[in-house]
């Protein structure tokens, strides 16, 4: 087990690297926003927030992964 970093940016890196995925893949598949938010079945702004990388619900970032057909693997960044 390891000891978490001394301040919080590391959390920022990690919604911003999600972010940046949802984004590249949306466009890799010539999608809109209003596409995929529609289809994930959550509001305009909550996408958005999820794309810029700020903080999202799980559920939320859940619904709009599976739209998209993204997987991850932790960690996504590590300094």
């Amino acid at each position: 087990m390891q000891d978490l970093p001394s301040d919080e940016s590391w959390i920022t890196d990690q919604r911003r690297a999600i972010g940046e995925r949802i984004r590249e893949e949306r466009l890799r598949q010539n999608r809109t926003q209003d596409e995929v938010w529609t289809a994930a079945g959550v509001n305009r702004w909550t996408y958005q927030r999820a794309e810029y990388g700020e903080e999202v619900q799980v559920s939320t970032l859940l619904r709009i992964l599976w739209v998209l057909d993204i997987t991850f693997t932790l960690p996504l960044t590590r300094k």
